[in-house]
């Protein structure tokens, strides 16, 4: 089985393509560690703790080949909390690329939804 179709909300409308199971669960385990590298970041930018200047966290990219090809990149330390962090998306075959951004609170619910769906 290829795959069962994702659909990403973007800032501006949506896409979908489809994403093997696999995938998404690899994607799923890039963003916790995301998650756990913002939530560092903001932690030590927070006033009166230690130095006061977070250590720099390596940014998250991601790639995947399948039907198409798919990259996520994030730089977790121009955010100040997950919440406000966005990802730039690209997303690609033969015929089309789609460069463009996306909330990555959006991408986890996105996410989650499909590997629900996928069971």
């Amino acid at each position: 089985m290829s795959g069962s179709q994702l659909t990403l909300n973007l800032v501006e409308g949506s896409v979908s393509f489809r994403f093997s199971p696999e995938a998404a669960r690899d994607l799923q385990a890039a963003i916790n560690d995301l998650m756990q590298q913002l939530k560092a970041v903001a932690s030590k930018a927070t006033p009166g703790t230690g130095s006061g200047k977070p250590t720099p966290q390596k940014p998250m990219e991601y790639r995947s080949t399948g039907d198409v090809f798919l990259e996520i990149f994030c730089n977790p330390n121009i955010y100040p909390t997950p919440f406000a962090a966005k990802v730039l998306i690209t997303l690609r075959d033969d015929r089309i690329r789609l460069s463009t951004e996306a909330e990555l609170t959006r991408l986890v619910e996105d996410l989650n939804l499909y590997l629900e769906q996928v069971g």
